[in-house]
């Protein structure tokens, strides 16, 4: 069921027992992402992550592609820093607005990396530019053997701004996004999955890769959320930090959250032989 406190005309969302599933919902355009997509993602995001039910997010698409990147004709204005300002306004006001419209796509994107929960990216067909920038964001990527990727930016006169160049060097080292990114050029599914960009490539198009992820978010359901939160925000926290740092990190979370009731009913149903019932307490 979709939760009641979200709606938008380019998204949809829907829990599914923990898992709660965000859908790109504009395939008649390609899931291209307009001025809607950035204002709306982040809204998407925190109605998942505050229902208490949903310990796994899968991100996928309708239609025949995943996102053909950013909607060029409908983000114009902001692309130039002409959002409404007439044609007085000086060239040191519209680079203002440029950069506050760049760091706002920038915080939508951020805003699924920083989720509470792990997200899978369930990939199919196209995923072009401003899609890259998203699944880059995510945890765990899966795509369908017709995907395709492309950072494309610099075949636009663009340098990718929303995130791929920073958080793909993590993903699927330097050498490979600095061919991507300056070359713009194409890949499919089997490079992407020798290169490290996904994880699994699966068949039978977008609900193969829909299938896979949903297994996938499953697995991690089925384990003690505060671990998996746990785990999550350990994971992001050795970013930039020594090893000796990282440790220092996640011995204070387990200082704070391993004395918990998931921990007793591990321990119990070891014993018992049984799967674990987690309530995440």
């Amino acid at each position: 069921m979709a939760p009641a406190s979200f709606s938008s005309p380019v998204l949809s969302i829907e829990v599914d027992g923990h898992v709660g599933i965000l859908h790109l919902d504009r395939g008649d355009a390609g899931n291209a992402m307009g001025p809607e997509f950035w204002t709306d993602l982040p809204l998407a995001v925190d109605a998942l992550c505050a229902d208490p039910a949903v310990r796994c997010i899968v991100l996928a698409a309708q239609g025949k592609h995943f996102s053909v990147g950013l909607d060029l004709k409908a983000m114009a204005g902001s692309l130039m820093g002409t959002g409404g300002g007439g044609g007085t306004t000086s060239q040191a006001s519209r680079n203002a607005s440029l950069n506050r419209n760049i760091r706002s796509m920038q915080a939508s994107v951020t805003a699924v990396e920083a989720c509470r929960v792990p997200v899978i990216a369930a990939i199919h067909g196209w995923c072009i530019g401003g899609g890259v920038d998203l699944i880059a964001a995510c945890d765990i990527r899966v795509c369908s053997d017709d995907a395709k990727f492309s950072v494309r930016e610099a075949k636009v006169a663009i340098v990718a701004d929303i995130g791929s160049l920073q958080r793909l060097p993590r993903i699927i080292g330097a050498g490979h996004v600095a061919e991507l990114a300056l070359t713009g050029k194409d890949i499919d599914a089997d490079r992407a999955a020798t290169i490290g960009l996904v994880n699994h490539v699966a068949e039978g198009g977008a609900s193969g890769a829909l299938t896979m992820a949903r297994e996938i978010a499953d697995e991690i359901a089925a384990n003690s959320p505060l671990a998996v939160e746990g785990t999550k925000a350990v994971l992001a926290a050795n970013d930039g930090r020594t090893v000796t740092e990282g440790l220092d990190f996640v011995a204070d979370w387990n200082t704070l959250y391993i004395n918990s009731n998931d921990l007793v009913e591990a321990m119990t149903s070891f014993m018992e032989k049984r799967p674990g019932n987690y309530t995440g307490t």
